[in-house]
């Protein structure tokens, strides 16, 4: 500790989940599950899209986005929980990689709600106005569109990195959680932390309320649309259009709530590491699923782009069967 404070570098550790290294290591391959198969999923997505010219349309666009927002999403929290976990808490992260996981957390997680709220006005835009549609959502509206939910995640995450660098602490420190999150980081600090509390409930309210109000707006003018239509077969593909991103929305909104904008009075750590790994484990794992399960032209292009890759691995497949073929003709001889 001595040799700590007196290079001035201050390190924290992770609270572990378990003591037990049978347990700790149940724990991370489940951990580990997750991540795998959030990244083959949400990969499958992005390059489905980016390779089917039929899904280069701006709804597919947004979801192509938010795929890769995923990948980065998990691999920033990903890697280092799995290496406390599988060290029971043992390793050391000093402020600074701290400081970076919460710049990329904040920004990544930032973007993702305000994206959620880019693509209700998008479907708003599919079913209230659909004569209007190619007009409005331009592919240069869909650039800006985007590019501003990443500027507002940046700018939500300037005050954070001010409040990151000014406050004090004191040594070695324990997060009571599996990666750096603001507010279980600021309860280690040694100072009176009240206004950053309240700056930081301020930024959950612009990053997580702002964006839910819109889109319960936005699907408020859905739902009396769709009360106003008179074919069935429309008002069904509507539906099956908007239940996937309905349940996307409640998933991640429903997760940051209960973490960010409850009194910290009622704040439990052990409740707020459960609820975190919902939206750090499932939630990207649950999106690429969702969205290919609940949407018919998904799962008929993940199909395609399948065939395609089975339909080129067979001449590779061939000529080696042909080499191992002539290999063994020859040493017979």
């Amino acid at each position: 500790m001595e040799e700590e404070n007196q290079t001035g570098v201050v390190y924290f550790h992770f609270h572990p989940f378990s003591t037990d290294p049978a347990v700790a290591r149940l724990i991370f391959v489940a951990l580990l599950v997750l991540f795998l198969g959030s990244l083959v999923g949400n990969i499958t997505i992005g390059l489905t899209i980016w390779r089917d010219h039929s899904l280069h349309t701006p709804m597919y666009f947004f979801l192509f986005v938010l795929a890769m927002l995923e990948i980065g999403y998990s691999t920033n929290i990903a890697p280092l929980t799995l290496a406390s976990v599988l060290s029971m808490g043992q390793m050391l992260i000093s402020l600074p990689a701290c400081g970076t996981q919460m710049f990329f957390f904040v920004l990544l997680g930032g973007s993702d709600c305000v994206l959620l709220a880019v693509m209700a006005y998008d479907k708003y835009v599919a079913i209230c106005h659909p004569l209007h549609y190619k007009l409005i959502v331009s592919w240069q509206l869909c650039g800006q569109m985007t590019l501003g939910s990443l500027g507002l995640g940046f700018l939500l995450l300037l005050p954070l990195t001010i409040l990151n660098c000014r406050l004090p602490f004191c040594g070695r420190n324990e997060i009571y959680h599996f990666f750096c999150d603001m507010p279980a980081v600021m309860r280690l600090a040694c100072a009176d932390t009240h206004v950053y509390e309240a700056v930081v409930y301020a930024i959950g309210v612009a990053a997580v309320a702002v964006p839910f109000l819109l889109i319960c707006l936005s699907y408020s003018c859905i739902v009396a649309t769709l009360l106003r239509m008179n074919s069935a077969k429309g008002k069904h593909r509507a539906f099956s259009t908007c239940s996937s991103h309905l349940i996307v929305v409640l998933l991640q909104y429903g997760s940051c709530t209960l973490i960010y904008l409850r009194p910290r009075s009622s704040y439990s750590p052990e409740e707020g590491r459960a609820v975190s790994v919902v939206y750090t484990f499932f939630s990207p794992l649950l999106n690429p699923l969702i969205y290919s399960i609940r949407n018919q032209e998904v799962t008929d292009a993940v199909r395609r782009l399948s065939a395609r890759m089975c339909w080129f691995r067979k001449p590779e497949i061939f000529l080696a069967r042909k080499n191992i073929a002539q290999t063994r003709r020859s040493s017979m001889i």
